[in-house]
């Protein structure tokens, strides 16, 4: 499963292994004292060779994927929302990026709501749910 999400990730973005084996070794790795190559990555890709656990969070962090989705174990369109705010990635909202303080504020609402959920009544049927509007204006 690696060497095909790999390579879709790598071709998704319309990367050659060269620009990819650059932006490796950019990467400042503590442990790490090697340098990536095309042909290197090309051998990833094919199941000829196997990356180091340190060339695997390299790429996770590169294509920011999880190293489960690169071994297989999950699917991309799978996030923890309590783990990505509270992650140090860069996150935004309609364009506006999150500060430090939005971020801890609205994992404390998201966060409340859930626990808070047991304790509400419900007046809805089980299978009704009020529609959201998402369309946004271009005003």
């Amino acid at each position: 499963m690696f060497p095909e999400r790999l390579r879709a990730l790598r071709r998704g973005q319309h990367i050659t292994l060269e620009q990819l084996a650059d932006a490796l070794n950019q990467q400042n790795t503590v442990g790490d004292d090697h340098t990536n190559t095309a042909s290197q990555i090309g051998n990833w890709e094919r199941g000829v060779r196997t990356p180091s656990f340190i060339e695997v969070r390299k790429l996770a962090e590169y294509f920011d994927v999880t190293m489960d989705y690169l071994a297989g174990k999950t699917e991309r369109d799978a996030y923890d929302l309590g783990r990505l705010f509270l992650s140090g990635k860069q996150l935004s909202f309609n364009r506006d990026v999150l500060s430090g303080q939005d971020r801890y504020e609205i994992y404390q609402l998201i966060d409340g709501y859930l626990h808070g959920k047991e304790h509400r009544g419900t007046d809805t049927q089980p299978n009704q749910q009020e529609e959201l509007d998402l369309h946004l204006d271009d005003h």
